[in-house]
């Protein structure tokens, strides 16, 4: 069975001290390095850094799968105005941004965030309380760039390994030899 990285990540692609187009490329050679490695792509079906990984990952050959707040494509569209473009499969949770969380979350094998605000620091810790294997891709700011403070700043014991790194296919196949 194919591995499934959920790739997770700032909605808004404007970060304080970060160059967008930098932090964009480093998501989309995210998306490709998983593709390359014939992994499931799962994105929160947004915008921004995890939509440009996931696409990049689409075009690169790899399955993306979407997993969505809304209830239906018409929320999808409307209430949410996400993306419906660059996905092999939708899934509409109808459970709201938190609950699509803990769907994304759980249905991945491994975490990785790039850049990030306040809903990927709920995916981070949903990812962390669940014992995950958690990369963050440093150099792209928010929370990919603060996890290491936080869980010095907030220790919990789990069974989460978390990985640091700025190069985005070191990162994953680190994160890929802490699976097996």
């Amino acid at each position: 069975m194919k591995i499934k990285v959920g790739i997770m990540g700032s909605a808004d692609e404007t970060l304080p001290g970060v160059a967008a187009d930098a932090t964009r490329e480093k998501a989309e050679s995210l998306g490709r390095a998983a593709a390359a490695r014939d992994l499931v792509v799962l994105t929160g079906a947004t915008t921004g850094l995890p939509y440009a990984a996931g696409h990049a990952a689409h075009r690169a050959g790899a399955l993306h799968v979407g997993v969505s707040p809304a209830a239906d494509q018409r929320e999808h569209a409307t209430m949410y105005q996400l993306p419906a473009d660059g996905y092999d499969v939708l899934v509409y949770t109808g459970f709201g941004l938190k609950g699509r969380n803990v769907v994304l979350v759980r249905s991945c094998d491994l975490v990785l965030i790039v850049g990030g605000s306040v809903g990927a620091l709920n995916e981070f810790t949903i990812a962390y309380d669940e014992g995950k294997v958690i990369g963050c891709l440093t150099g792209t700011g928010g929370v990919a760039d603060e996890v290491a403070r936080l869980v010095h700043t907030f220790p919990k014991a789990t069974a989460a390994r978390v990985f640091h790194d700025d190069d985005p296919a070191r990162l994953l196949d680190t994160c890929l030899e802490a699976l097996r």
